[in-house]
């Protein structure tokens, strides 16, 4: 009874590390997929070719192609990543429609109307002009 008790123990350990295994290989498989996809440089032939292997020797392949592309896996990835941020932040840009020039005359116009004082209306101005809110 005490060892089926470990038997049972070590085998679902075995269990989730087999798990942790398969899903990590699973991720790496993906990135790896979209790194070709991502791949500018690369031509057809040779995506076909890296995926071909993917499929019929998927951890060889994985390995040489995180050895011989890794470097550029992370540079093409970080590139995406600052293009993605870059345009989020122009759609903000313009759903918020304020220019710093739009943000002064604004301002301006608080202060002609008496509502701010000369001091804030400099503040604003710099804050406009800083292109922070």
């Amino acid at each position: 009874m005490f060892a089926d008790f470990w038997s049972t123990i070590w085998n679902t350990i075995w269990w989730f590390i087999t798990i942790f295994v398969f899903i990590a290989y699973l991720m790496a498989l993906f990135s790896i997929i979209s790194d070709l996809f991502r791949d500018k440089k690369l031509n057809g032939w040779a995506k076909a070719i890296w995926f071909v292997f993917l499929i019929f020797l998927p951890f060889v392949t994985a390995i040489v192609y995180l050895i011989a592309r890794g470097s550029g896996m992370s540079e093409r990835a970080a590139k995406e990543q600052k293009q993605v941020e870059d345009a989020a932040e122009a759609y903000v840009r313009s759903v918020a429609g304020t220019s710093p020039a739009a943000e002064i005359a604004q301002a301006k116009q608080l202060l002609d109307q008496g509502v701010i004082t000369p001091d804030e209306f400099d503040s604003l101005k710099a804050a406009a002009l800083s292109g922070r809110n």
